[in-house]
Formats: C-alpha cells, structure tokens, sequence
C-alpha cells in the first residue's frame, strides 16, 4: 500500500503553522511561527497586525515544513486546512494558501475545525477509545465534548461568558502581570498561597461554565485592597484565581464522568499547558482507574499543524472534503459541522 501524506496548514490566530504527516502515524515535521513576542507589546492579539504577519511567514513556514520533512509538493497527497473557528482574517491568509497549493497540484482538500484538531493531538501520544471525552480549554473555548465514537462530537457543556484562557489573560491584565496570561499566573500561582476569598464560581445548570464573574471577583478585590491602602500580593492573587478557575474545570469533568459510559478522558486546547490543571486532572483520575486519561504533550497544546493534519487525516478516511468555495469562518459549530 502506498503512503499517505497530507501537508497541513493552521492560521487560527497568531501561530503560522504547517505540519507533514505520513500515514497517521509518522510526523514528518511541524513548523510552527509564533507571534507572542510581537503582541506581547499591546497585551493581547491584535487581529489586524497577526493576519499581516501570516501574510509574511506563511510561505517560508511551507517551504521549512517541505525541507525539514525531506519532501516536495509531487509527494504531497492531500492537503489539511483550519477553515474556522478563529480570527477571521488569520483563518484567510491560511485558507488562500491552502486551496492555491491544492489548485496547483490537483490535490484533495480537507477542512478541519480547530478544536477537533486540538482533541486529535492526543493521537500522537495514545490510541483514543470511545466513548471519551475531551476536556477543551483555550483563549477562546471553554467546553466538555463526548466522543461517542470516532469523529461524533457532542458538547455537554460550555461556558456561558468568558472562555478560561480569556479569563486568565484579563486577570492577569489587570495583575499587570504580562501576556499571555496562562504560563504568566501558573507560574506566579506556584508562589503563591492562600490568603485572597474569592467566590466558588456557581452557574445555573450543570452544563454550564463560567469565568466572567470570577474575573469580575479579581477586579473587586484589587480596587478593596488598593482603596485600603493594601499592596496586591500578585502570588496570592494568581494563587486564588487559578484555584477558583480549575476547581470548575474539574468539578464539571467529574460530574460528566459519573453521567457518561467514558472510557478515555483527554486534555485538549492550549490551557491544556496548564502545570496545575495537568496536576490536579491527573489525582482526579486515580479514583477512575477503569478510564484511560491522556494529556497531550506540551508542544502540542498550544496552536500547531500537528494537530490539525491528524484530525485532517481522520477526514481523509471519512471522505470529509471541501470544493474551492470553502470560506473561512470566525464560528463553526462543531456538531453541525461533523454530521
């Protein structure tokens, strides 16, 4: 049997990412331009200067994924593209790049939602048995998805407000603590200790999450303690909030868990990097000993073609594939899209 290779792009926000991967199994390379450092400057992605850049790298990211995989496009068999969700002009420069290399080569094109993806790096590390359920945390998602079985998705819950790496940047905007806020309060948090009351984070329905009024905690606590006279202890601070923000990641995790036939639990999203949620979800765990738990690698949580070329992969097999019209999409239900 010949070799498959697909060649897949992802331009979701402010990673220009293009990975190789051979057959399912084989990562032939993941190249991955990071703009952090640039919109570290304004302490958040500004959507007009990332889709700029993109612009700029994403042929010499092609070309370094080519070279480092020891390939040329004649080898490539199809090619894997994040159509959405994310900003939309980032999701643009990626998609306009992908359909001219599937125009210029006659090659299949497959669209793969970003989260999908996300949930699909696990792939590199173990082999996913259903029924699962994938734990998504990111900048801009915060929800439990079943995977009744290879491909099905379900979100069982979500959050109503903020997404939890949102949250976790406006907290430590507000902290003046730096960008991005994940890696910023996970490492302040680990000197911190318990001193700051914030509320447990309560929402109406079991399905439901919740960040906005936590951060909205943050921000009353400041102004308290600034109104006393009181210096903020960043530590502390950070300590408290993160301990708020994953007591519900984890609380509803086992909720579902007890709802649910599961048998393999996986961490996805670049949250998923989160020293203490990786920690904590794996002693939450030791009490399900009967489920599979997987928690991807660090270089694959945050945005990289890595993971999209997997969940691409997946497609391939389904026959999952787009025509030249395939538009980029700033939100895309991800059950609609996998029925």
């Amino acid at each position: 049997m010949n070799d498959t290779l697909i060649l897949a792009i992802e331009s979701s926000c402010d990673e220009t990412a293009v990975a190789i991967l051979k057959n399912e199994t084989e990562l032939l390379s993941n190249v991955v331009y990071s703009q952090i450092k640039t919109h570290q400057e304004f302490g958040g992605v500004i959507p007009e200067v990332a889709s700029r850049i993109h612009v700029e790298k994403i042929t010499y990211v092609i070309k370094q994924a080519l070279t480092e995989a020891n390939v040329v496009m004649e080898d490539i068999d199809a090619i894997g593209i994040t159509f959405g969700p994310g900003l939309i002009g980032s999701l643009h420069v990626g998609l306009q790049a992908a359909k001219t290399l599937a125009w210029m080569y006659n090659l299949p094109l497959i669209p793969v939602h970003h989260i999908a993806g996300h949930i699909y790096a696990n792939a590199y590390v173990a082999t996913l048995k259903y029924p699962l359920l994938a734990i998504v945390v990111s900048g801009g998602h915060s929800e439990l998805i079943l995977m009744n079985k290879e491909n099905e998705f379900k979100v069982i819950a979500t959050t109503v407000d903020d997404a939890i790496g949102e949250a976790y940047d406006k907290v430590a905007r507000v902290m003046n603590a730096g960008y991005p806020g994940g890696p910023v309060i996970d490492k302040l948090a680990k000197e911190g200790k318990p001193h700051y009351n914030l509320p447990k984070v309560k929402t109406a329905n079991e399905n439901e999450l919740s960040f906005s009024g936590l951060k909205s905690a943050v921000i009353q606590c400041v102004a308290k303690e600034k109104k006393l006279g009181n210096d903020i202890n960043i530590n502390d601070l950070a300590f408290a909030f993160q301990e708020r923000a994953l007591e519900q990641i984890l609380e509803k995790t086992e909720l579902m868990i007890n709802e649910h036939p599961v048998q393999h639990v996986v961490l996805a999203g670049g949250v998923a990097a989160n020293s203490k949620l990786r920690q904590d979800l794996t002693e939450l765990m030791i009490h399900y000993p009967d489920i599979n738990l997987t928690i991807p690698p660090m270089w694959c949580c945050t945005d990289n073609a890595a993971m999209i070329a997997m969940s691409a992969a997946v497609n391939y097999r389904y026959n999952i594939l787009a025509t030249e019209d395939l538009g980029a999409k700033s939100t895309v239900d991800i059950e609609q899209f996998h029925q």
